[in-house]
Order: C-alpha cells, then structure tokens, then sequence
C-alpha cells in the first residue's frame, strides 16, 4: 500500500473520522465501524485531506480534466480545499464547480458555485463515502444540461466496499450504470489490512474481537469482488 495510504488511514482516527464500535448506518445495517466526514472541521484537517484527494484523482485520473465538481453540500469544501491542493501539488490549474440545492435568481444567479461548466469540459466528481447512487442521479443532469461535458470519474475518500442494490460495491454499481471510473483514496480492505497488522500512537486499533465483528459484518454485507 502506498504510503499516503497508510498516512492517510491515520489521518483519519486522528481526527475521529474514522470509528470503530457499534453503529447504525442510514440503511439499518449494524456495523462495527463508522466513517463521518464531519469531522474533518479545521483549516489544518481541510488542507490535508484536500491534499490526499489530489494525489488519489491525481494517481487514477491524471491531470487531463478541467473541473472538479462537489455536490452540494459536503462536495463544495472538498472541491474548493483539492483544487488549491491540486495546483500546490501538480502547477495545474483546475476549475472547482458545486451545485446549489436552490436556484439563485439574483446576484450570482444560476444553480452553480464556482467555475462555469461548457462544451468541452472534462469532470472528475468528488464525494465523501461511497454512495448508494443517489447523489449521482441527481448531479449528473445537472452537469449534463450544462452542455457537451464529459464525466471522466468519480473520487470518494473511503469505498465501504458493501453491497448496494444488489450483489455489487456502489462504487461498481455507478461504474455499470453511467459508464465512468470510480476509485477512492483508500478502500475498508486498505484500512482493515493496515490497523490489524500495525499500531497507531503505541496501540492496537483492531484486535481479534474487532476483526472478527467486521468479519461477519462483511460476510453479511460485503459487495462481490
């Protein structure tokens, strides 16, 4: 695993993103870990983690593309934080783009933040998790209707790797049905593998009774490879 994988895995306990105990997810399933990207709350945690995304986009798709769009609302810091990441990190200039939920019919009117989207325009979305879709369903013809724009791919910070409407990931569902790539910082393989086999700040993350609940979490849950 690269190593601003493993960094980043850390990153993510030491801002108590990441949580392991018992939790309910938004679809009803008990599982023994949580990952809330609300808590990424400073000036400090923002620059960073806008810089994990840049280096994951930057690994999967290039710098090929003009736009990073986030949906609305936990995508716009995240677009805004990895496009400044992406022009410290790599000298190109990347347009950061959001939607709003509400139309704005003065001022700065339109249902769009940031750089204007036209003919042309090559996107790359970010998300925070992994999605059941639905996020996606509803910014897609927002991007589309605003003329020949191409969506190249999707980012998220952490692939669950858990079934979504059916036997697949999310991530491989929204691959199949709007025919782009998707790929994450890291994925629950990535961070199960690293917390079993090392310590964080002198201590054991996942010990055998954790490991053994995740086990049968992903026995019950666990998308096809």
């Amino acid at each position: 695993m690269e190593k601003y994988k493993q960094e980043f895995i850390e990153f993510m306990l030491d801002c108590q993103v990441l949580k392991f105990g018992d939790f309910v997810t938004k679809s009803g399933r008990n599982t023994p870990f949580f990952v809330n990207t609300g808590f990424y709350r400073t000036g400090t945690q923002l620059k960073k983690l806008g810089e994990y995304y840049a280096r994951a986009i930057h690994d999967r798709f290039g710098d090929d593309f003009d736009v990073l769009f986030g949906p609305a609302y936990k995508g716009i810091p995240l677009s805004v934080a990895t496009t400044i990441a992406f022009s410290e990190m790599y000298g190109k200039e990347i347009r950061y783009c959001s939607n709003r939920k509400e139309v704005k019919d003065h001022g700065d009117k339109g249902i769009l933040l940031g750089g204007p989207l036209g003919d042309g325009d090559r996107v790359v979305i970010i998300e925070d998790v992994t999605t059941a879709g639905t996020s996606i369903r509803e910014t897609l013809p927002i991007i589309q209707a605003q003329g020949d724009v191409k969506v190249l791919g999707m980012c998220v910070s952490v692939d669950r790797q858990e079934r979504g409407t059916g036997a697949k990931s999310a991530l491989k569902e929204i691959e199949e049905e709007h025919g782009f790539t998707t790929t994450a910082i890291v994925t629950m393989e990535d961070v199960i593998g690293y917390l079993t086999e090392n310590e964080v700040g002198g201590k054991k993350i996942i010990d055998e009774n954790l490991k053994a609940a995740i086990d049968a979490y992903y026995e019950k849950y666990g998308a096809e490879n």
